[in-house]
């Protein structure tokens, strides 16, 4: 018996124990029920009691409104740390009317001394007796302040947010050192070889020239001397009002988040009070199209004994739709499929291997260095984009390699690389929300642009819906309107954009020939 003994937690007597010696000789012989398949039931063993969840309710999202218009979202969630936040909805494409980059400089300001805490460290320290840590991320459209920190320490977070968001002293010293920290960024920007972040910045101003989600995120250089108070509290007091916001938390019961937010943000008048009437920005993205160049010497951006080569980046876009329509799921399933990268993956070989930007680029054309899809996505409009890089010498080539795979887009799907995409898709939607954080940005602008929340399971089985056709119908209407580019670098043979539109609006996407008697 000694020889078909195992092993198990609790020593090898365990299973003896719970099924009788005998019925433990006969089975673990092989010569009691030699054919019995491992899925069938042993004989004699009791059927075995699985754990269930309780309901899909227990993870849905709770919403409420107060009486001053804020809403409160939640999702609970196991686990002994919460993340709670207040999402607004300001951002640089509201910032027609004032100066640009106050959204940026606001970003930088957060979690500066306020009416109950002295300093940024004070704060500090009064989260470090909840294990907590805080952010302010400003984008386009949301400005988002949250705190990571023990769930025990809920009312002292909720407490903190209100007096951050809504009675921010920005004394004359803070708004200084914010100046410094802003001129720092955007020399950063110009310098670091990821270029990516600017060129963002250059497709978004190409398609929406002057109008919303085009206008400048970072402040311009010209603008950082002229914030002051008065200049911020002005643009305060319009868009920080409490119908443009949600405080969503993650991983707290949501009784106890409505209680809170009643005693720290019902009733509260902001540092900024004023009983002038609001001017919020309504306009809503008008898509334009063109090119927005920019002339710079790449040769130095990375020095030292590997640096990386001189490279002209062109990223192309097309406007796609927002998120709040249903064609926004094909879109996401159509960037997926494109997919793409660097022609050098630290994953090693294979990773990604089967996009369409691997299959039909960087695997055909030694010489390009990038070729990545990016989908961005707004309340009223959207731009599905192509970022790609070579030499500069051969920058008319590689642009023509991306319009041709914009055309391919209309042409057929297999049904193979589609559900590849869709599969990759959930599988990334999933993985993402497996973190708190994650879930919390995900409430909090679910909520703040519908007052609901599509959960995951939801929409996993909208993508799963998504057919080949539903993909040719959103490139065809994509197809139809003007390109948007953004070139960075040496630019000597970057097509004209009348050509580059010329090949998005042909059957085969090539450039108009060029012959040329002197080259």
């Amino acid at each position: 018996m000694a020889a078909n003994m195992v092993r198990f937690r609790g020593g090898a007597w365990g299973p003896l124990r719970r099924f009788g010696l005998a019925a433990y000789r006969k089975y673990s012989s092989g010569g009691g029920c030699p054919n019995v398949p491992l899925t069938s039931p042993l004989p004699g063993v009791p059927k075995p009691v699985f754990a269930t969840v309780d309901g899909q309710e227990k993870f849905e999202t709770k919403v409420t409104t107060l009486e001053n218009g804020l809403r409160i979202a939640s999702q609970n969630k196991f686990g002994q740390f919460c993340t709670v936040g207040i999402l607004i909805n300001s951002g640089s494409r509201h910032e027609a009317k004032y100066l640009s980059g106050i959204s940026h400089c606001l970003e930088k300001l957060a979690f500066s001394s306020t009416a109950q805490f002295g300093s940024k460290d004070e704060i500090l320290l009064t989260l470090e007796k909840h294990g907590g840590i805080c952010d302010c991320q400003a984008s386009r459209d949301t400005m988002m302040y949250a705190v990571s920190a023990d769930a025990k320490g809920l009312d002292t977070v909720v407490n903190l947010l209100a007096d951050v968001v809504l009675q921010p002293r920005l004394s004359d010293e803070e708004i200084e050192m914010t100046r410094m920290a802003v001129q720092f960024e955007l020399e950063d920007l110009n310098m670091r070889p990821d270029p990516e972040p600017l060129l963002t910045e250059m497709i978004h101003a190409a398609a929406y020239r002057e109008n919303t989600v085009g206008l400048n995120r970072f402040c311009p250089v010209e603008n950082i001397e002229k914030m002051d108070r008065k200049v911020l509290h002005s643009y305060l007091q319009n868009y920080y009002t409490p119908d443009r916001m949600v405080l969503a938390g993650v991983g707290i019961e949501h009784e106890q988040l409505v209680e809170c937010a009643r005693k720290y943000l019902l009733g509260v008048d902001p540092v900024w009070k004023s009983d002038k009437p609001k001017q919020v920005d309504k306009s809503v993205a008008q898509y334009t199209g063109g090119i927005i160049k920019l002339e710079k010497d790449m040769s130095d951006v990375s020095l030292g004994p590997t640096p990386i080569p001189e490279l002209t980046h062109i990223m192309i876009g097309l406007e796609s739709c927002s998120f709040l329509e249903e064609d926004f799921i094909p879109f996401a399933v159509l960037n997926m499929m494109m997919g793409g990268g660097g022609s050098f993956s630290a994953g090693g070989p294979g990773k990604g291997m089967f996009t369409r930007l691997y299959l039909n680029v960087l695997n055909r054309h030694h010489w390009m260095y990038n070729a990545t899809s990016y989908h961005h996505s707004y309340e009223d409009t959207g731009l599905l984009c192509i970022h790609a890089s070579a030499d500069p010498r051969q920058v008319r080539e590689m642009v023509e390699i991306i319009t041709k795979e914009f055309i391919s887009m209309a042409g057929a799907v297999g049904e193979v690389e589609l559900e590849r995409a869709k599969t990759q898709l959930k599988s990334m939607l999933m993985m993402n929300l497996e973190s708190r954080p994650v879930i919390f940005e995900d409430v909090g602008r679910q909520v703040l642009a519908t007052n609901t929340r599509k959960l995951p399971h939801e929409l996993c089985s909208l993508i799963g819906n998504v057919k080949p056709n539903d993909i040719k119908r959103v490139v065809a209407k994509m197809l139809r309107n003007k390109p948007a580019v953004a070139a960075l670098g040496d630019l000597t043979e970057l097509p004209t954009y009348e050509h580059i539109q010329g090949a998005l609006s042909s059957k085969d996407g090539r450039l108009p020939r060029m012959y040329r008697l002197f080259r």
